[in-house]
């Protein structure tokens, strides 16, 4: 029998290597969609002419430009950028699932916890209101939108939440860890706001799971259940690289880098649990922020490269 094809749009990233990896080591085939042409890839330009490939049981949408990259100025260019690599993109994936002829069994999207408006004591949960106030709240409502199918469309849906993604291969970790390292880390701002996170492996697995479980659909917080200040994950980071981490990163720094709307993911936070994640079964390997930096804190570094290191 031929194996299962999941298709990832845009998962050149570090998420989408994870994933690959772990989607692999438990026998599928997978096809990157990409602006580049490889092995196991295709472009989203053989994606709107030929399709989906044969035997697609699941297609996952991970498209999106680095909201946090700093060597990009925030203004109107680089918002139409942003909105453009997430909500384009997916609605190529959307269109290829409407127009296939045998269609996937599950269609996984992404979204982003910005969804929730910042606030300082307020929690959120999938149940929760949103969606509208800034930029970012908006910009995930039309990317929500973008995956919609119709409801003629025989195929799931699910759309996972992510909060800030803790790996060692990339974001925030891949760019903090050197400061850290140093003893030069410490949380952002007054460091009182929350920040919703998941380790990179848990990510992976959710995805994953939402892919197997048929009873699994609709929005799930892609977070995980501790809830953290910056100043507690600086606290967790740098004990387990025995480094005090005491320095903040003051927010005007913060406007001058990044711009002030964009610096709000840093300096604002949201309390967001994964309420329908848990109820749905979902367990997590690393649930606690302690766990999690001592995974990815070792200066020689050998793991997430190979989906099999990942527990399921």
């Amino acid at each position: 029998m031929a194996a299962k094809t999941v298709i990832i749009g845009g998962g050149s990233g570090f998420i989408g290597t994870a994933l690959s990896n772990l989607l692999r080591s438990c026998g599928y085939d997978v096809v990157i969609v990409s602006r580049v042409p490889g092995s196991f890839r295709m472009t989203w330009s053989e994606l709107e002419q030929n399709g989906l490939p044969k035997n697609t049981a699941a297609v996952v949408s991970l498209a999106g430009q680095n909201i946090l990259d700093m060597k990009r100025r925030w203004n109107s260019g680089f918002e139409q950028t942003v909105r453009a690599s997430r909500i384009n993109t997916t609605l190529s994936l959307a269109k290829a699932i409407e127009k296939a002829d045998v269609k996937p069994s599950v269609f996984v999207s992404t979204s982003g916890v910005g969804y929730y408006p910042p606030h300082p004591s307020k929690v959120y949960t999938e149940y929760s209101e949103g969606g509208k106030g800034d930029y970012f709240a908006e910009l995930c409502t039309d990317w929500e939108l973008a995956a919609k199918l119709p409801t003629d469309v025989n195929t799931r849906q699910v759309i996972i939440r992510s909060g800030v993604v803790l790996g060692r291969r990339g974001g925030m970790i891949a760019q903090l860890y050197l400061p850290f390292f140093f003893g030069l880390g410490g949380p952002v701002g007054s460091g009182q706001q929350y920040l919703p996170w998941i380790h990179l492996h848990d990510i992976a697995r959710l995805f994953l799971y939402a892919i197997e479980k048929e009873n699994v659909e609709g929005v799930l917080n892609g977070v995980s259940p501790d809830l953290i200040t910056s100043k507690q994950f600086a606290r967790a980071f740098g004990g387990s690289l025995w480094r005090p981490a005491l320095i903040p990163l003051p927010e005007f720094a913060c406007n001058i880098l990044l711009g002030s709307e964009r610096a709000r993911m840093l300096t604002e936070g949201q309390k967001v649990i994964p309420q329908r994640t848990l109820e749905l079964g979902f367990e997590y390997n690393y649930p606690d922020i302690r766990s999690a930096c001592q995974e990815f804190s070792p200066l020689i570094y050998t793991d997430d490269l190979r989906g099999d290191n990942i527990e399921r």
